[in-house]
């Protein structure tokens, strides 16, 4: 498979990397290293497949036209677009020309999180109770400084998307009844500190997310029946560790299981190989987890803007 990366920034570098001897050009508007300034100006023989690392506003525009010239494409989260609809229409148009889109969560492939699913989906825990997820960066001044970035609802598109598909990833059938309970914006024009809530009779679920964490972190915390789950940081700030707790009855310290990584991340690699093969299988393309997202971060969103304008 012949792969282009569109949008030659952070990320577009990160895939032309994993996508190894299948790389063949790059493009970008700006960056001078990029071989094209434009998508269309690529000759369609030269390419199977498109990596888009771009910003939210020409999203739709260049999957439709990756799609209309029967190219696969991936493209970075979130599938940000005006209306829900576009969604179903890329959907509708990509499984009529038997092209796989793709929109990547790259965290999906972290090994903890696969743990996590795969403990879930066993009922050793039982009824889950609570989860609570936290991720935190300190990107806050690099936000602020950007062009683009610091806009709309900052934080919450940014990193409640990741928080919101794990959710998805792990649970499968979460509700859409999320609402946020705070909203800041301590050093940007955009929230750069928001958490959400959703909290119903199945179980409570909370995500804190920031831009102000000056050590790169992530945790999550799920209290259930039968045990618990723990883990602490990603791969790419390791060491990672998860924690399986047994509960003992009626009270007593729990027995624990405990996996600790020291590693790279590997989610990159893992999710083009994962791409790369449903393109070539001719894997069915599947955005229900893009619209249910959409919905909610649209949500969201407004609610992040509005709750952080009563501290402007």
């Amino acid at each position: 498979m012949r792969v282009i990366v569109a949008g030659l920034g952070v990320q577009g570098h990160k895939r032309r990397k994993f996508a190894g001897g299948d790389y063949v050009a790059s493009v970008d508007p700006v960056n001078p290293d990029a071989d094209f300034k434009r998508l269309q100006e690529v000759p369609l023989a030269d390419y199977d497949a498109v990596l888009a690392c771009i910003p939210d506003a020409p999203k739709f525009e260049l999957l439709s036209y990756c799609i209309d010239n029967a190219k696969h494409v991936l493209v970075e989260k979130p599938l940000w677009v005006e209306s829900a609809r576009q969604i179903q229409d890329l959907e509708e148009r990509a499984r009529a020309r038997n092209v796989f889109c793709y929109t990547a969560y790259n965290h999906r492939f972290e090994p903890h999180f696969v743990r996590m699913r795969d403990l879930i989906a066993s009922g050793q825990l039982g009824r889950i109770y609570s989860c609570r997820m936290f991720y935190g960066n300190g990107t806050a001044r690099l936000v602020r400084d950007s062009a683009w970035r610091d806009q709309g609802a900052g934080v919450v598109p940014d990193l409640a998307s990741h928080l919101l598909d794990t959710c998805r990833f792990w649970f499968s059938d979460v509700a859409d009844n999320f609402a946020v309970s705070s909203a800041r914006g301590f050093e940007n024009r955009a929230p750069d500190h928001a958490v959400i809530l959703s909290d119903n009779a199945r179980m409570r679920i909370e995500l804190e997310m920031t831009l102000l964490m000056w050590r790169n972190h992530f945790t999550c915390d799920i209290l259930a029946e039968k045990g618990s789950a723990h883990i602490r940081s990603l791969c790419k700030w390791g060491p990672s560790t998860f924690t399986h707790r047994t509960r003992v009855l009626p009270s007593g310290r729990p027995p624990e299981h405990e996996v600790t990584l020291v590693q790279d991340d590997p989610t990159w690699e893992l999710e083009y190989a994962y791409f790369k093969h449903a393109c070539e299988s001719g894997a069915r393309t599947n955005l229900s987890d893009d619209l249910w997202l959409h919905t909610a971060l649209a949500r969201l969103g407004k609610d992040a803007i509005s709750k952080m304008g009563a501290f402007a």
